[in-house]
């Protein structure tokens, strides 16, 4: 697959773009089945919601999974990194957010590239992320909320909380915008949340401001976010346990395997 050069105009004059249907219901129906193994799985990799009843997000089961090995180098997914990239990257962290019905919490607003230069001393703010839409993304079930062109503002904010939400991880909590500034970008970009059927694909600039509220719907909404970063922009700080943070930093390079008949042993 590869973008247009109207999608790469928007996509550097918004930070967002969204491809709906890039895998179709087979596809998507074994990424579901690979997270639900994945979610059976016990350790760190595993985040919980506050009362420990439900999966929050899950890291790297791309190691565990060899559905979502194959997805981390698809042309679907890789070709339109390496072209708004223009160069070679690797993959950075791989994660999936869940937000079961009714009781999928929120994520706050907060830009993905201040948590990476703090918590790994990233240089430079040169990653995107890549969401697959696992569930359907419509308005009611707690959908990623953008303000379309914040990215280029640069970082709003230059530091994490003195409270932390978790030390399994850097939570969107930790570093998340206040209201003023808030309203001062929303004033100046206004607010999109791309919607779509699942197995649509979302590609989303490292700094753009973005969060999502509480899944109040009887629906599921699971996404999957590929982080892809350029070779030429290591972390630089201590490293993080591997689940966060991969090591494997030789380039990627497009390959295509189908992930339906794949049948789900680890990668």
């Amino acid at each position: 697959m590869r973008l247009s050069d109207e999608q790469v105009r928007d996509y550097r004059d918004n930070g967002v773009l969204l491809v709906e249907s890039a895998f179709d219901a087979a596809e998507v129906e074994a990424l579901r089945e690979a997270f639900r193994r994945d979610s059976r799985i016990g350790g760190e990799q595993r985040i919980l919601e506050d009362d420990g009843s439900e999966v929050r997000a899950i890291y790297s089961s791309h190691r565990r999974q060899s559905e979502f090995a194959a997805l981390v180098s698809a042309s679907r997914v890789l070709g339109p990194v390496r072209q708004l990239l223009a160069g070679d990257v690797y993959l950075y962290q791989f994660k999936i957010n869940s937000k079961p019905p009714f009781t999928g919490g929120h994520w706050a607003w907060h830009q993905d590239y201040l948590a990476w230069k703090i918590a790994d001393g990233l240089p430079s703010p040169r990653l995107i992320n890549v969401g697959v839409y696992l569930d359907e993304a419509t308005e009611f079930n707690g959908p990623v909320i953008f303000i379309p062109g914040s990215h280029r503002n640069g970082l709003v904010r230059d530091r994490r909380r003195d409270e932390i939400r978790s030390r399994q991880h850097l939570d969107p909590d930790d570093i998340s915008l206040t209201p003023d500034q808030l309203r001062s970008l929303v004033a100046g970009h206004g607010m999109a949340s791309p919607k779509g059927p699942a197995g649509s694909v979302l590609f989303f600039d490292s700094q753009i401001v973005h969060g999502s509220a509480p899944n109040m719907s009887p629906f599921p909404r699971k996404l999957l976010i590929a982080t892809y970063n350029d070779v030429g922009n290591l972390p630089r700080g201590e490293p993080r346990p591997e689940y966060l943070i991969c090591r494997d930093t030789a380039p990627l390079r497009v390959e295509d395997k189908p992930l339906v008949t794949l049948g789900g042993g680890p990668s």
